[in-house]
């Protein structure tokens, strides 16, 4: 079709109105450190136990997978249970596809028209995007200047608002920085005390942390949800698997809107895989951890403000322009992240070498500021 029309001439919602969606740009650049992937691609020997593991679920593709993923709710929940200190089974994990699904799922349970969710920003954008697309009114909750929670001022916004869903992105993204286990209680109790409301901890880059997972506080918390990924310290972006712990009831109550047979067989059998070899992958994660503290050292040498990181990214600026900055590092090869957060740019890292050409790029970038 060959005619003008455009989103904005369709009948969409009024919310989805004037909006754009998610996205990172895709360029064929020498160097891409702007959308948080593990840069090393997977082990050969876990390449092959996911043939292996694909070619066995192949056999049977002429059936619907399993509903309830059960195998790998299963070693989800070991893996958590190790690695959380916390124990954990079946019944208090979910998977979908992508943590994003996750937050879907949760918001079509919780959210929905008439009711609403907060998000301390700036935060992962998925979640205002998420809430919007299932009908969910947004609040965006206030932060410090240096990107921590303001938790006087979060409280009161919860008192004001009485939101049906509370995030909290611990390492944030796109700042990096925890949020104290103190503040994520106090948000609880503020968040109970308001409606009650769901609290969603969303801890997609827990694995590269200085400190431990918050899954222990899902104690005596029902309405607790802590959500985790396998896209970043798994190394598996392509793959798509997300999952969440929470009280058994959370379990069954997402299971209310989730579409049937919702994980494919490949999925599943690939990520089994994955679970396989956790401790090969979490050794990356450990290099990883590394590469970023070099990062935020070095860009500090250089001069540059940096937000301390528990990610697997670092957010430097200060730049007046942030995007003209953006655009000369891009011009020296390396593709970093503008988040519309003003004056700050945000780079993932990377391996030696790509973090090398980073700093390169961004040490002639401040000779030329500088000039």
């Amino acid at each position: 079709m060959s005619d003008a029309t455009r989103i904005d001439d369709l009948p969409v919602r009024d919310e989805l109105r004037g909006k754009s969606p998610y996205g990172a740009p895709q360029l064929d650049v020498p160097v891409r450190l702007n959308t948080n992937e593990n840069p090393y691609p997977l082990p050969e020997p876990l390449v092959e136990r996911i043939a292996e593991r694909v070619r066995e679920a192949a056999r049977n593709l002429n059936r619907y997978p399993d509903r309830d993923a059960v195998q790998l709710r299963t070693e989800l929940a070991k893996y958590l249970t190790r690695t959380g200190h916390y124990p954990l089974g079946i019944e208090n994990v979910w998977a979908a596809n992508g943590s994003n699904e996750v937050i879907q799922q949760l918001l079509q349970t919780f959210g929905g028209p008439g009711r609403s969710a907060i998000g301390f920003e700036p935060s992962y954008s998925m979640h205002s995007l998420i809430a919007r697309g299932t009908g969910t009114d947004w609040i965006s909750g206030p932060r410090n200047e240096d990107f921590t929670i303001d938790l006087m001022a979060a409280e009161r916004a919860i008192a004001e608002h009485r939101p049906d869903v509370v995030f909290i992105t611990t390492p944030n993204n796109p700042t990096g920085n925890a949020v104290p286990p103190a503040t994520v209680l106090a948000l609880y109790e503020a968040a109970q005390a308001a409606k009650p409301s769901m609290v969603i901890v969303d801890e997609a880059y827990i694995e590269f942390s200085h400190g431990d997972s918050l899954l222990p506080l899902l104690e005596g918390r029902p309405n607790l949800v802590v959500s985790r990924t396998m896209s970043k310290a798994f190394g598996a972006a392509g793959l798509r698997l997300g999952y969440l712990a929470a009280h058994p009831a959370v379990v069954d109550a997402v299971q209310l809107v989730r579409l049937p047979y919702h994980l494919s067989a490949i999925t599943q059998a690939t990520a089994l895989a994955a679970l396989e070899h956790t401790d090969t992958l979490l050794k990356y994660v450990e290099q990883l951890k590394a590469e970023r503290d070099r990062l935020v050292s070095e860009l500090r040498a250089i001069g540059y403000d940096v937000i301390e990181s528990d990610a697997n990214f670092v957010q430097f600026g200060r730049f007046a322009d942030s995007h003209a900055a953006w655009q000369k590092i891009l011009d020296r090869g390396v593709l970093v992240r503008d988040n519309d957060v003003p004056g700050w740019l945000r780079v993932s890292a990377g391996t030696p070498d790509e973090n090398d050409a980073f700093l390169d790029a961004v040490r002639d970038l401040k000779k030329e500021l500088d000039a």
